[in-house]
């Protein structure tokens, strides 16, 4: 690979931009983000107003990409042709980095959810070498999402082996999503604290974090379609405690509150940033003196 971005691609908070949220967002002033992010499936080729409203945005905040259908465990061959698309519209954006789901999503076409990978080791050396194609061409760290899953179809490993394996074979970076890990925790019966703990942090490029909904008291479907709730907001103070403060993003899909109050948990993300960034100085400056 003949690039790589520093430590992180990107800092502070961000939010992800949706179509429906366009015209909302051109009429601000200014929106109290620092970095934004699309999937390259909605934006890319797309011309008129839609790409001009779209550039103005590129212009003026740093962005990321959040892919949902390059299918990183599927069985059918990566589409070389779309991540060469994905490439170009980097360059043509000054987009900061690609991320995608450690899932899969086709097999002989789109099945329209996010599939499971079987944590098993021929699955991590599969889904590593696709990685590292898809990284050869785009020139830089692909980041791998960890995602939430609903079934465990042949199991030889646990997630955070699974997780650690492929991040160190495949040398890629880590989305690390909060919510998910909340909601697996509950769905398969583990402690979120100690997962999040054993995660390496050296791998994290950023966050994400969003809501969920409770579709029984021992089944949780994520659905960035729901504010944010007091456990993983928890979630993600101790990963700040664990890792430092980490470039994070809100996700929200659907159910999108009026802009004050999706803004307003893009500050509470802001008020643990600073939270956490206060404590590192002056933890720093203990040690100094």
């Amino acid at each position: 690979m003949n690039q790589s971005f520093s430590k992180f691609p990107v800092e502070g908070a961000g939010i992800g931009l949706r179509r429906s949220l366009l015209n909302e967002f051109l009429a601000q002033e200014s929106i109290p983000v620092d970095f934004m992010e699309v999937a390259p499936e909605n934006w890319i080729g797309l011309g008129g107003r839609f790409g001009k409203q779209f550039r103005t945005f590129t212009e003026r905040y740093p962005f990321t990409l959040h892919g949902l259908s390059l299918s990183i465990g599927g069985p059918e061959p990566i589409d070389i042709g779309f991540v060469r698309q994905v490439k170009q519209f980097m360059k043509e954006h000054d987009i900061r980095c690609y991320s995608e789901h450690l899932s899969y999503c086709s097999d002989d076409g789109h099945l329209y959810d996010l599939m499971p990978i079987p944590f098993t080791e021929e699955a991590v050396h599969y889904v590593s070498d696709r990685i590292k194609q898809v990284q050869d061409i785009i020139e830089q760290p692909l980041v791998i999402e960890n995602v939430s899953y609903y079934a465990a179809p042949g199991k030889e490993m646990d997630e955070i082996s699974f997780i650690s394996a492929i991040l160190d074979e495949a040398d890629c970076k880590l989305l690390l999503d909060v919510n998910n890990i909340y909601v697996n925790s509950v769905n398969h019966r583990y402690d979120a604290s100690a997962f999040l703990r054993a995660l390496p942090g050296e791998r994290i490029a950023y966050v994400h974090i969003a809501g969920h909904y409770n579709e029984a008291e021992d089944l949780i479907v994520d659905t960035h379609g729901a504010d944010v709730i007091d456990p993983v907001w928890g979630l993600l103070e101790e990963a700040y405690e664990q890792f430092g403060v980490l470039p994070t993003l809100l996700e929200r899909d659907f159910n999108i509150p009026p802009f004050k109050e999706l803004m307003t948990e893009v500050s509470q993300i802001k008020e643990y940033q600073k939270k956490y960034q206060e404590i590192a100085a002056s933890e720093e400056a203990y040690v100094t003196t």
